[in-house]
């Protein structure tokens, strides 16, 4: 699992995007199955990966639905 900064997301595509999210979705639940083995540091960093995730995605939405109309 790669923790991704706020650049990297906004670098991303909205495809990108949607394919990470549901990557780190997946992880979470795993992790969440496995959190007596792992603890729970592992957890916490994954959820704010994705609310990360989520506060970007319609910024860089907008950006690039305005750079289509130029």
């Amino acid at each position: 699992m790669a923790i991704l900064k706020s650049k990297d997301i906004a670098k991303m595509y909205k495809k990108e995007q949607e394919d990470k999210l549901k990557e780190l979705r997946l992880e979470l639940i795993k992790a969440n199955v496995a959190a007596n083995k792992t603890g729970k540091i592992k957890i916490k960093e994954i959820k704010r990966t994705i609310a990360r995730l989520l506060t970007i995605m319609p910024k860089t939405a907008e950006k690039q639905e305005g750079m289509k109309n130029k």
